[in-house]
């Protein structure tokens, strides 16, 4: 029996999201949908156990499928749809690519190359890992793509300067990474899944596709660099470390590559050609990834372990598959729908505040981010759009742009799938990611959003 003392503020918190869970129920709102006030106490549960990580991710995610399905929440193929997305095969193929460049040690000769620069401090090698992620985000169309090639190499390089599992330097370099090939690339059109969603949803709606340069130079100068520049700062903050390891470090990386280094530098290659050309061939990233996995599963490569299979960590998958199914289950059920009607009756929205609807409506977007996850707001937002740009006087395009404010200030990282993966290839808590993330979010909204809101002035966007 767990006494008094013994519980923690996590376990208090995850304890009242499954109360309020329970209660809405019980007593569901008036005016909501049976289905969609079932949703919303399954949600209420699902993201208070996530975000305080009272059980393990995977634990939580299954949960998750089992209420839905006894309850019936949502259809099948809606509750477990995240096993058939893209995004889940995409982590699979990561994982194993990640293992194969560990057990080659490819990701270490790899490492040992960027040795002589990172050796000169910690924050060069932080701030090298950050621009080597945002530079790949114009290169390759997937954060999960981004984060399988690079984070082993950021474990072999944090291994390289002494920095062991668990210490300031090491988690360091991990949320350099995870962070850098995904918060910043909202800001370039084709490099993650929620642009795109934004995107698909213009299309479909208004007939509205916006061009690359056009949303680069809207959205990159002040959430992509200044946001960078932020989050570098962040990490040297909250993570603070020295570089320790000498010329000894650098001395390692002598010799040539050996032949299943080399095999698996050539399938590396030709992955990355694949990624970076999809605009030719349309092929998923998530079966390029998934090919280039398949032939280090091949016994005859070498490129794993003999249980190499087995000690995957499917733990990840789960997880990845149930924020990918509770997003589903909002949209589905109506209640993200409910959860906007709402909000446009009460929201300060007015013709004559430019400045304060851009901030409402960056609002919005965020606090909608941990119930839909990021793919979700735009599919949420996008039909709403006209409604606000009816209310707040503002062009139906600038409405549709404010919800990049929102689905790039991410209040807690099990809504972003690639976040979770690149914690768990990189081998640290997610608790590191949801302090960055936190701590992200108040600059974020306090100074680059007033700063945002002059850029899209000086464009003549507001």
């Amino acid at each position: 029996m767990i006494s008094a003392r013994h519980v923690s503020p996590r376990q208090i918190a995850a304890g009242l999201a499954l109360i309020a869970g329970i209660l809405l129920f019980i007593f569901p709102p008036s005016g909501l949908e049976p289905r969609a006030a079932k949703a919303a106490a399954l949600a209420v549960i699902a993201v208070g156990f996530w975000a305080t990580a009272a059980l393990p991710e995977h634990v939580t995610a299954v949960g998750f499928f089992t209420l839905c399905m006894l309850f019936g929440v949502a259809p099948a193929n809606v509750v477990f749809g995240g096993f058939e997305s893209t995004a889940l095969w995409l982590v699979f193929g990561g994982l194993v690519i990640g293992m194969a460049m560990r057990h080659t040690g490819l990701g270490e000769r790899v490492a040992g190359g960027l040795v002589r620069y990172c050796a000169s401090g910690y924050g060069a090698a932080i701030g090298g890992l950050l621009v080597i992620s945002l530079v790949l985000g114009f290169l390759m169309p997937s954060s999960l793509g981004r984060v399988t090639l690079l984070m082993p190499i950021a474990v072999a390089l944090a291994g390289r300067l002494d920095f062991e599992s668990g210490s300031n330097g090491r988690i360091g370099m991990v949320l350099a990474v995870n962070f850098g090939v995904h918060v910043p690339t909202f800001t370039i059109l084709p490099a993650n899944i929620p642009n795109m969603v934004l995107v698909g949803a213009m299309e479909k709606h208004y007939g509205l596709t916006p061009l690359y340069g056009e949303y680069l130079l809207l959205h990159f100068p002040v959430l992509g660099l200044l946001k960078t520049a932020m989050i570098f700062g962040l990490i040297l903050w909250l993570f603070p470390d020295r570089v320790k390891a000498g010329p000894h470090a650098e001395a390692r990386t002598a010799g040539k590559l050996t032949a299943d280094q080399r095999n698996l530098a050539l399938v590396l290659t030709l992955s990355l050609a694949f990624w970076v050309t999809d605009f030719l061939h349309h092929i998923s990233p998530a079966w390029i990834s998934l090919a280039a996995g398949l032939f280090c599963l091949i016994p005859a490569t070498r490129m794993l372990p003999p249980n190499g299979f087995n000690a995957i960590g499917f733990s990840g998958l789960f997880f990845v598959a149930g924020i990918m199914g509770l997003g589903a289950m909002v949209a589905d059920t109506g209640l993200g729908d409910a959860l906007i009607g709402a909000l446009l009756k009460v929201l300060p929205l007015a013709p004559d505040q430019p400045a304060g609807n851009f901030a409402v409506l960056g609002f919005v977007a965020t606090i909608l981010n941990p119930i839909t996850t990021l793919p979700g707001v735009p599919a949420v937002l996008t039909p709403l759009a006209q409604q606000m740009a009816d209310a707040t006087g503002l062009p139906l395009k600038t409405v549709l742009m404010t919800q990049v404010l929102g689905f790039s200030t991410i209040l807690l990282p099990y809504v972003s799938a690639p976040l979770v993966v690149g914690m768990q290839l990189g081998g640290e808590p997610l608790r590191h990611a949801t302090r960055l993330c936190l701590w992200l979010t108040v600059p974020s909204i306090l100074i680059l959003w007033p700063i945002d809101y002059l850029w899209w002035h000086l464009l003549g966007w507001i």
